[in-house]
């Protein structure tokens, strides 16, 4: 949309549409953009400032138009944003973009492409996400962020940020970095950056100007370091297994080591032509859509109406329950009422929660007032007299089913009519310890956005719209599952676990096995994320799977020594296993495993194990979860002789 502020062109990039429907550039944003070119190159400006609706700049390219995408259709979308932005670029006036809100992807290339760029302090999401889903900046970002802020900054912007789950910056982070020249605040933002423009006219800019700024970093020796030390970087967190930020470091290197600005172009085109039909570029666009479309909208939601929840009761006083009472405080900002039976374990999780609110004040989240307030709402106690009036009792004490189904007993004994009575058990039974769902949480619950809601047989649909709703304002994504051993992700990395074991048993070097995992890309080695767990958890957990799968999760007695506080691997058979032997029976376990949750109807599709294992394992993108990655590589079709996402699952939980 072009207006006129005196001699400037004002245009502002709008869908139409509020603020919570983001401007992306799709075919008919660049068809918008290249009907208005003539009048911006053919008008008498004096400069133009480009901005965005209220709270959005523009988010980039419309990735909905991505999935299924050909070599050549990848080349032709990336040559037109080249050729569209390319012809701002040579606009014979002063140019600003007006960053005024989000920023992400195609927008910031859009930006780049201006003379002078102004940024909202308001700013909250200012990045390249591309290559977080397989593909690189391809409307020149891979060749003008380095050019504009350096080498090592270029790369942590366009390689590391996205790498690291999508971090952003800021706008006073951006500014800072050098990607813009002047930060402002948001109340008059859009006048003062007219007057910036005003300012570069009045003091002789005259367009296309950005030639400066390219010849600014060009140090070859220590752009060559730079890129060597990144390349080691993300081979000790990736293992070669994702091609994008390999390839955009390549890009990276060659802006700042010659190229011309055509060429970095021409370069860009290539690789994005090269990676998204590929695997992992069409996984993690699948990856994509589930954790940012269907989780937000998940299949299985029931259409009940949830209860309030006013007060909440957590039964335990360990790392797990601190953990949870202090998500409940911060997200709900309700009573809760804490239950153990031990004081000293109570005084502890006071303590924890505590600690957890002064980091808040310390990051200026919350003042000293606000947290004292917080703390004030936990009551803790030896016995069950402030559960009385709880909207919803959440038990989270050690793995044990006797134990669970002791508190279940007592809580229906002090509680009302109508409270929910909630597990947050990693593997027993739901319905067996005697409660009326599951809500499983994922550690650092702070951190893991998943939350598996277990229903049971009884569990009704206003029981389960409440703990939903309870689980959707604590911000957390939840994935319906049935009342089965482990659910879902604990019976997937227990069956994966259950592979890394057997090769230590047989001899297999402990580093050998990390690496022979670590190749699919994964965030952390089989022994790291068996220290995270904690031996004892991970061998309750197979044993539980070994009660009632025992063909499939046999007993590892090196594990048990783990459990135990013994440092001691048990060789049954000195016959080591090479890392190729190792990944492809791990590939295997796991297609098995998720066949037979999906046979069983722990979850409705595929789809749900993937969902579950982005969202609560961490595992990358450009696998799609899993599911996608053995579709995509045969292995379903030659384990099963059909794509799991194709698996029949008549028995899966419904609402």
């Amino acid at each position: 949309m072009l207006a006129r502020a005196g001699e400037i062109a004002l245009v502002t990039i709008d869908n139409g549409q509020d603020y919570t429907k983001p401007t992306f550039f799709g075919r008919a944003a660049l068809e918008s953009i290249e009907r208005l070119l003539p009048e911006l190159e053919d008008g008498d400006w004096a400069a133009l400032v480009v901005t965005g609706k209220p709270f959005v700049f523009a988010a980039g390219a419309d990735i909905t138009q991505f999935p299924g995408a050909t070599r050549e259709l990848a080349i032709e979308g990336s040559r037109a944003g080249h050729e569209l932005f390319g012809r701002i670029r040579a606009l014979p006036y002063p140019t600003v973009a007006a960053i005024n809100g989000a920023c992400l992807g195609g927008g910031v290339e859009l930006a780049l492409h201006c003379d002078a760029r102004t940024i909202s302090t308001a700013v909250r999401h200012f990045a390249c996400p591309e290559c977080f889903l397989g593909i690189l900046p391809a409307w020149g970002g891979t060749q003008l962020v380095p050019r504009l802020v350096g080498a090592e900054a270029a790369v942590k912007f366009v390689v590391e940020n996205p790498m690291r789950q999508n971090r952003m910056l800021t706008g006073p982070q951006a500014f800072e970095l050098g990607f813009a020249d002047r930060l402002l605040e948001p109340a008059e933002f859009v006048d003062e950056s007219l007057a910036f423009a005003r300012e570069l006219a009045a003091n002789g800019a005259n367009g296309a100007n950005g030639d400066s700024l390219r010849d600014s970093h060009r140090d070859s020796h220590s752009v060559a370091e730079v890129i060597r030390k990144a390349r080691a970087r993300l081979d000790g967190q990736v293992h070669g297994a994702a091609p994008a930020p390999y390839r955009a470091l390549e890009l990276i290197e060659g802006a700042l080591s010659g190229w011309t600005l055509e060429e970095g172009y021409r370069a860009e085109e290539e690789a994005v032509g090269d990676l998204l039909p590929g695997r992992e570029a069409q996984a993690s666009l699948y990856a994509f859509d589930l954790v940012e479309r269907r989780a937000k909208n998940p299949p299985g939601k029931p259409s009940a109406e949830p209860r309030p929840i006013r007060k909440v009761g957590i039964v335990g006083a360990g790392l797990m329950a601190a953990q949870l009472a202090t998500l409940v405080l911060r997200r709900l900002e309700v009573p809760v009422a804490l239950r153990d039976v031990s004081d000293e374990a109570l005084a502890g999780a006071r303590e924890s929660i505590e600690a957890e609110l002064a980091e808040q004040v310390a990051k200026g989240r919350y003042d000293e007032g606000k947290a004292r307030f917080l703390a004030s709402l936990v009551s803790a106690s030896t016995g069950y007299e402030s559960f009385a009036d709880c909207d919803l009792a959440l038990e989270a004490v050690f793995e044990e089913l006797e134990v669970k189904k002791q508190v279940f007993a007592e809580l229906r004994e002090h509680t009302r009519d109508g409270c929910v009575l909630a597990t947050n058990t990693s593997s027993l039974s739901v319905a067996e310890m005697g409660a009326d769902v599951g809500i499983h949480f994922f550690n650092p619950v702070a951190v893991l956005p998943l939350v598996e809601l277990v229903r049971t047989a009884e569990t009704d649909d206003e029981t389960l719209a409440t703990v939903w709703a309870f689980a959707e304002k604590l911000r957390k994504r939840p994935v319906l599952v049935a009342d089965a051993p482990a659910f879902v992700v604990n019976r997937v990395l227990t069956r994966l676990m259950g592979v890394v074991l057997d090769a230590l048993e047989h001899g297999t070097p402990p580093d050998e096995a990390d690496e022979a995992i670590l190749r699919l890309g994964l965030p952390m080695a089989p022994s790291v994320l068996l220290q995270i767990v904690g031996p004892r958890v991970a061998n309750h957990v197979l044993e539980t799977l070994h009660d009632a799968y025992p063909d499939r999760f046999p007993l590892s007695p090196t594990l048990a020594n783990y459990a135990e506080g013994r440092d001691e691997i048990v060789v049954e058979e000195n016959a080591p296993r090479s890392q190729d032997e190792i990944l492809e029976a791990a590939l295997d376990a796991v297609a098995d495993e998720v066949h037979h949750l999906l046979e069983e109807g722990v979850v409705a599709e595929a789809a749900d194990v993937d969902t579950a294992l982005l969202l609560g394992a961490g595992w990358p993108f450009w696998l799609g979860g899993i599911t996608k990655f053995l579709d995509q590589t045969g292995r379903s079709e030659r384990m099963f002789g059909q794509p799991l996402a194709e698996t029949g699952t008549a028995g899966a939980p419904t609402a």
